[in-house]
């Protein structure tokens, strides 16, 4: 009969592609997001497919309201066996103009977003002896970049926060894995200006996060070559370096 995930942030970008992926694998896919015509369009491609999904519209930001949507699709299709916690966003952080609006959103979403559904299905893991959590973080969890300091600080306490549950989650037969995606062409992605190296499929994208999903692994980071780049040269350099070389591409016309 196959076991059930449940998708957040499952309209568009990564959340989409891997729901399609799991629901392939042979998971009863329950599918969360804002946009109840995405939701419902991509449940149809999936029964299409031969798949099981249910969708509920819902935004994470609403702790009783993801509750709420996790608990209508677990009557549906049963125990959530795996949680893909993808929902984010990136909004911008202006240094010289500091306003704490986008700030707020993003913790709002990229990480109490993400524990309101963990919260909704670890005692039930629990209970159960077993389960899998997923969360989607980001390689931008390795160094604040210019311009996006809210988002970088957001995925690296979302980081740190799995990192600090997983050892209580593994005694209780509960396992964590954290994605670490460089780029992966998204709606999020296209609104960038500037070069984005490696950037990648998100088809592909999906499919590399399936693969981690079923090998349990505890930490995933990909593209390869970005996390070596990220982890042991941009994470080190001079302050006024990464300044230059950010501007430098947000200043290059051909990305406009």
């Amino acid at each position: 009969m196959g076991e059930v995930a449940i998708v957040t942030g499952a309209s568009s970008g990564i959340g989409r592609a891997l729901a399609v992926e799991l629901a392939r694998e042979g998971y009863r896919v329950g599918l969360i997001a804002r946009r109840a015509d995405r939701l419902d369009a991509l449940a149809a491609q999936i029964r299409d497919e031969g798949g099981r999904a249910e969708c509920v519209p819902a935004g994470v930001t609403g702790r009783d309201e993801i509750q709420r949507a996790i608990a209508g699709l677990t009557e549906r299709l049963g125990p959530v066996d795996l949680l893909v916690a993808n929902a984010g966003i990136a909004l911008g952080t202006d240094a010289l103009v500091p306003a704490a609006d986008a700030l707020e959103a993003e913790f709002r979403v990229n990480v109490f977003g993400v524990f309101y559904a963990i919260e909704a299905v670890v005692p039930s893991m629990r209970e159960r002896g077993g389960g899998h959590v997923v969360v989607i973080s980001s390689l931008a969890a390795h160094r604040g970049l210019p311009g996006a300091a809210g988002y970088c600080a957001s995925k690296a306490a979302l980081t740190r926060l799995v990192e600090g549950l997983r050892p209580d989650w593994a005694r209780a037969g509960i396992h964590a894995t954290t994605v670490h995606p460089g780029y992966v062409r998204s709606e999020m992605t296209e609104r960038n200006r500037f070069r984005m190296p490696l950037l990648m499929d998100t088809d592909r994208a999906a499919r590399l996060i399936a693969g981690a999903i079923r090998r349990k692994r505890k930490v995933y980071e990909f593209p390869w070559r970005m996390s070596l780049l990220v982890r042991y040269l941009v994470r080190h350099l001079p302050d006024r370096v990464l300044a230059s070389l950010v501007r430098r591409d947000r200043e290059r016309p051909e990305q406009l």
